[in-house]
């Protein structure tokens, strides 16, 4: 790559390269950001033989510095060398920053080389990359066996089997490591390196590997062995499986750490899916059912998030069996976050169900959820119901649960209204538009009168939304009417919010309901005595005028009926009144004269 610098152009350069020497931490980490700039001026010569020994002795240096500098290796910086060819000298860097004490600059570094490893050429991986890992793999310190884990796997399959057998002994030796750290790497890079394995040496080697460190004293090596299990069963036929796995899969349910049971029940579908049919039901049917049934809310959690998935695997009488009645439980947990995480998948068991399981089975148990004291349980419900929907119908859900619907939209608590709030849209699309008019249009608009602000609001931004829904023409004859009404009403937080409503729906529409319905009250409450409302008219004349100022008719509406009113608010008593009139009369000004 040529460098494309002029003569002038250098000077900067040199002084970026001061800047990698500077004692300035700050100037150093700048430099390290630019340092693709550096090699482009350089040259790709200049920077094989000058940059790259100097970054390679640079390892003394803060951590945010060592950071940049292995996340920006890994930027594709060979072509800064001359290509692909000369890859090979980031090698050296990155080695160094993979042995620093830091643990995310050594995650960095051996990601980076991962990346540099793909452009390799085979000679070029055996000549220079399996020398630094078996660098690493010996190393003194256990950083930097540590970062040798990660390196295995990248380049397995392309290398010679003779290389290959060196690679499996060699990240075998580390999986027995004196040191905890390197055994809880070795962990978590088994599985990668599983994938790359013949069935042959998946079976020899690597169980023989995860075999050592799922019995590992440590809870934090055994709680990473959940994913090489899935790993080295998705390698395997079922019978397999059950031959070669099933102890390991018993201990690792039933492990004393709640943490390799919480990991365990995390990824209890994955494992499910990859060990047969014929297993889950023998097995691991009664395992999730303990899970379920944990001591450790976390692991009852983890386990609650994976029922529609473990269930898909399972007959509709042993769903009615084993399953619902957990499920049962569960809605009477102790922990508000097992009710929560229940909430969020119950639902995904009533397509498995079919109506009538549903009906007499799930539907008191969403009607319990609903009533739940912590509101996330009752919004993880509401944000799901359109999977019971599909099997129920509307009619009886409605029947159902709108009561309880009704209830969380008038809750005391204005935090729970507000969310209710949020999730009407949601509603609206799941439970359709004649639905919607009949039974929570009524209750969407009189949140627009509700004594906490934060609602008020709440409810004019829901309305845009359910017009974004339902279209412009639902919105002409289902909410402007209402919202236009309340312009009239006596009490002025009312007025007030009969101009925010107009604000926030006006983007989405049509000019011909802004002047025929709207406009004429917005223009009445600009001389409503409280300055208030005058101001914030002033702010929604703005927001009209820039909204539809880009079509010939929006501009006569500008010229004809917003600028005067502006115009006249410029003089008004009240300063903010002014201040807020002037500024949209500009903006009106600048949109005509703009087009």
């Amino acid at each position: 790559m040529e460098s494309g610098f002029s003569v002038d152009e250098i000077a900067p350069i040199a002084i970026l390269m001061d800047e990698l020497r500077s004692e300035d931490v700050q100037l150093r980490l700048n430099a390290i950001h630019r340092i693709s700039t550096i090699a482009l001026a350089l040259g790709p010569e200049r920077a094989r033989d000058e940059l790259i020994p100097f970054l390679q002795d640079s390892v003394d240096d803060e951590d945010e510095v060592l950071l940049a500098l292995a996340e920006e290796l890994g930027r594709n910086f060979e072509e800064y060398l001359g290509g692909g060819e000369y890859a090979h000298l980031l090698l050296g860097p990155l080695e160094n920053l993979s042995a620093v004490e830091e643990t995310l600059v050594r995650d960095k570094a051996a990601e980076s080389i991962t990346k540099v490893a793909a452009v390799l050429s085979p000679p070029q991986i055996e000549q220079y990359y399996i020398p630094l890992l078996q660098r690493l793999s010996r190393g003194e310190w256990f950083t930097s066996r540590t970062s040798a884990c990660a390196l295995y796997a990248p380049v397995y399959d392309r290398v010679a089997p003779p290389i290959q057998d060196d690679l499996r002994r060699g990240f075998a030796t580390l999986g027995s490591d004196d040191t905890p750290m390197v055994r809880r790497a070795a962990a978590k890079w088994l599985g990668p390196l599983i994938k790359k394995l013949s069935k042959q040496h998946a079976l020899s080697d690597g169980l023989a590997i995860y075999r050592r460190l799922q019995s590992d004293d440590q809870d934090s090596v055994r709680l990473l062995t959940v994913e090489d299990l899935i790993a080295i069963a998705e390698q395997l036929t079922p019978p397999e499986v059950k031959e070669q796995l099933l102890k390991q899969i018993r201990q690792t349910m039933s492990d004393k750490s709640w943490r390799v049971r919480y990991m365990a029940a995390t990824h209890f579908n994955e494992l499910a899916e990859a060990v047969g049919q014929e297993l889950v039901r023998e097995e691991l049917i009664g395992h999730y059912v303990q899970l379920l049934k944990d001591n450790e809310a976390e692991v009852r959690t983890a386990a609650a998030g994976q029922i529609p998935g473990f269930s898909k695997l399972l007959e509709k009488e042993v769903i009615l069996a084993r399953i619902v009645p957990c499920v049962r439980d569960l809605c009477q947990d102790t922990s508000q976050h097992v009710r929560a995480a229940l909430a969020n998948q119950i639902s995904g068991l009533a397509p498995l169900l079919g109506k009538e399981a549903t009906i007499e089975h799930l539907l008191p148990l969403f009607l319990h959820l609903l009533k739940d004291e912590f509101p996330d349980v009752r919004l993880n419900i509401i944000s799901k119901l359109e999977q019971v929907n599909t099997v129920i119908g509307i009619e009886l859900l409605s029947e159902s649960l709108l009561p309880a619907i009704v209830e969380l939209a008038e809750d005391k608590s204005w935090r729970v209204r507000q969310a209710i709030i949020e999730y009407i849209p949601l509603l609206a699309t799941q439970l359709g538009k004649p639905f919607f008019d009949e039974q929570l249009s009524t209750l969407c608009m009189s949140w627009l009168g509700d004594n906490v602000y934060s609602i008020r609001e709440a409810a004019t931004v829901n309305l845009k939304k359910l017009t974004e829904v339902f279209g412009v023409e639902w919105a002409r004859t289902q909410i402007v009417p209402k919202v236009v009404g309340m312009g009239q009403h006596p009490t002025y937080l009312y007025r007030m919010t009969t101009v925010q409503a107009i604000t926030t729906i006006a983007p989405v529409l049509s000019l011909d309901i802004i002047r025929g319905d709207i406009l004429d009250t917005l223009l009445q409450l600009a001389q409503d005595p409280i300055p208030n409302i005058r101001f914030n008219v002033a702010k929604s004349l703005e927001v009209l005028a820039t909204t539809f100022g880009n079509t010939p008719e929006g501009r006569q509406l500008i010229r004809q009926r917003i600028a005067p009113v502006l115009e006249a608010q410029k003089t008004d008593q009240d300063a903010d009144v002014r201040f807020f009139a002037s500024k949209a009369l500009q903006k009106a000004q600048a949109v005509d004269v703009g087009a």
